[in-house]
């Protein structure tokens, strides 16, 4: 299946993106969702600290998560960080 990141708005493989996943009323925290099992709409990201910061600067997380407001995403960013004991598949170039 392909799906579009949103960060650098590339189209990729499924497999090769991770499934971000907004969690919890006030304040609502973004999640990586690496099964693609958590409930409620999700969106995808390159495992990329650039598309990451990317789709920060653009906003793009309220959006595609249909959230209003203040979003924390900090779980999504200490996992996605450079040198993350928690290594997602590698971005295909």
């Amino acid at each position: 299946m392909i799906r579009t990141c949103i960060g650098c708005r590339e189209r990729a493989e499924k497999s090769t993106l991770v499934r971000v996943v907004a969690t919890g009323d006030s304040p609502v925290t973004v999640v990586l969702d690496r099964d693609g099992r958590l409930p409620g709409r999700g969106a995808h990201l390159h495992p990329d600290p650039g598309c990451l910061e990317l789709a920060q600067r653009r906003k793009a997380f309220g959006r595609a998560l249909r959230v209003a407001g203040t979003l924390d995403l900090t779980s999504v960013v200490e996992q996605l960080a450079p040198g993350a004991g928690h290594a997602p598949p590698a971005r295909p170039t």
